[in-house]
């Protein structure tokens, strides 16, 4: 039946309970994945969740089970919080916590015993303002010397001391005995203390010290990985990178570079290895680590060399990513001694991070040495690259690919005949210049246009946008005033020789990165001495 002219028709929407409960129940499953893959990631996780819940129902027990409620009381709530509190992922860092709240409860039992005996004696009146007044001091000392740099690692102790001096002083005041409060307090807290310790060590104990191991051996595999891979797209054919312009976003993503997110990560994890090192220094010999006082600090200073190694990877990509690129047949006259020298030192590197894992140390004279060869020739080779490339500023583009052509075939010359090669195309380009320049000095040339007068104010409107602008604009390029579309602001073109010296940048970053590996084996080589490595002769 046809509707009613001027009728309006209305739609009862339909019941949309199924739709749900289907898409809560994706959501579901797709969290379970998550929370699945993330503990298949890192199964030490899991398992810390699984240790700190044993700990938990092993303290609550003291208040669950009659007998043992009846003898510690209340108190055991004390226990409960302090093992909570001093469970940590490792079990250097648990140590490390353990010992800040016993020595800061300790040290708060003391002094709260001293100052309320004190009070006591001076009398009713004189008691409160007594206890007052330490509440005040001792509140603004602990917090005035938790922020000194040298004791930052004691931030908790100082934190104990003023929670656990409050509340004993306080309690004591009013139930007359702050003695008993002392004692009690520090039982308890002993009980949770060696409940969270026992748990943490015995049950998949989770090591500091063999975390700091591992994380250094991964920093030197991503550092190695990142620069092979900068390295292999700077020799592409295609002679540009897809992501080449910094526009609106940092260089921080590239999902096609995944090493380089590894090797940045390497940057960022100095604190990281400077935490673990902390706490494995509260660790009783364990695994292969069975030296009494063993050197984590120059885990640390392993690190810092690396990651300046890592700065200079880093550069690498920044210049693959430029905005200026060095022309393809520029780029692939260094290609054979640029992969040369990238494949020994990223194998050098592996190599380094190898030995530490191993925890066994082997001079490698050779290949440092065929390294270091491999640099030189890469130096002489960028020397005559710039050196060809200043003469021929003014030349034409043809005479660059003839000269790029010279250049390839330097590396199989001595060095006398890549010499002889320069001159001779130095001369070649003389004549060139001299017949420009005759030609122009007859008159043949463009002659340069006549000076125009100008007014003080446009003088001065030139002046101040030449100095605020960056690249500098000619401002003849302006046919009006400024406007506010991005059209007046045309891009900075760079000059051909502009562009060819990026290649010379990207070789002598190259070379400073090797340059820093000899840092990095002389601390490793400390290392493997004051670790006692297994040393080997090849």
């Amino acid at each position: 039946m046809n509707a009613k002219e001027g009728s309006i028709e209305i739609t009862i929407p339909t019941s949309t309970k199924s739709g749900k409960k289907c898409e809560s129940r994706e959501l579901c499953k797709a969290w379970a994945q998550n929370v699945w893959n993330m503990c298949k990631e890192d199964k030490g996780k899991a398992i810390f969740g699984v240790k700190v819940g044993v700990a938990a129902i092993l303290v609550s027990s003291l208040v669950l089970f009659e007998a043992t409620y009846q003898v510690l009381g209340t108190n055991t709530i004390w226990a409960i919080l302090t093992s909570i509190l001093v469970f940590e992922y490792t079990v250097g860092a648990t140590f490390n916590r353990g010992f800040n709240r016993a020595l800061g409860s300790l040290l708060a039992g003391i002094l709260a015993v001293a100052v309320a005996g004190t009070a006591l004696s001076c009398g009713h009146v004189a008691e409160p303002i007594i206890i007052g007044f330490s509440i005040f001091m001792i509140a603004a000392v602990t917090s005035f010397m938790k922020t000194w740099p040298w004791l930052e690692q004691y931030e908790y102790g100082f934190r104990v001391v003023l929670v656990t001096y409050c509340v004993i002083i306080t309690s004591g005041y009013r139930m007359g005995n702050p003695i008993k409060a002392v004692v009690n307090r520090l039982y308890s807290m002993v009980i949770g203390g060696i409940i969270s310790v026992l748990v943490n060590v015995i049950v998949f104990p989770i090591w500091a010290g063999e975390l700091l191991h591992k994380q250094l051996v991964i920093n030197f595999d991503a550092v190695a990985d990142s620069l092979e891979e900068c390295v292999k797209k700077y020799l592409q054919e295609d002679g540009r990178c897809e992501h080449s312009r910094f526009t609106t976003a940092v260089m921080d993503e590239f999902p096609d570079e995944p090493a380089y997110t590894r090797c940045r990560n390497t940057l960022i994890s100095g604190s990281n290895l400077e935490t673990l090192a902390n706490s494995a220094k509260w660790e009783p010999p364990h695994g292969r680590f069975l030296h009494l006082f063993y050197p984590w600090s120059e885990y640390e200073n392993v690190g810092a060399a690396l990651r300046y190694c890592a700065y200079e990877v880093m550069a690498l990509h920044s210049i693959l990513h430029s905005q200026i690129q060095a022309p393809y047949n520029l780029r692939i006259t260094l290609g054979s001694e640029i992969q040369e020298v990238t494949e020994q030192a990223a194998e050098l590197v592996r190599e380094l991070g190898r030995d530490i894992n191993n925890m066994k140390w082997c001079v490698k004279s050779s290949l440092i040495k065929m390294l270091h060869n491999s640099t030189e020739r890469l130096q002489r080779s960028t020397e005559l690259h710039a050196y060809i490339l200043t003469s021929t500023l003014e030349s034409k583009p043809s005479t660059v690919s003839k000269l790029s052509h010279a250049l390839s075939m330097s590396s199989s010359l001595s060095s006398t005949n890549v010499s002889a090669v320069v001159s001779g195309e130095s001369t070649e380009l003389d004549p060139q210049k001299n017949s420009i320049m005759q030609a122009q000095n007859n008159g043949g040339g463009v002659s340069p246009p006549a000076q125009q007068k100008e007014s003080d104010h446009e003088m001065m409107r030139r002046q101040l946008r030449r100095i605020y602008s960056w690249p500098s604009i000619e401002v003849d390029a302006f046919d009006g005033d400024y406007g506010t579309t991005s059209d007046f602001f045309p891009r900075m073109r760079p000059l051909e020789s502009t562009a060819a010296l990026s290649l010379t940048n990207f070789t002598s970053t190259l070379v400073e990165f090797v340059a820093r590996l000899d840092h990095l084996i002389q601390a490793v080589d400390k290392l493997s001495k004051m670790a006692k490595f297994k040393h080997e002769t090849l």
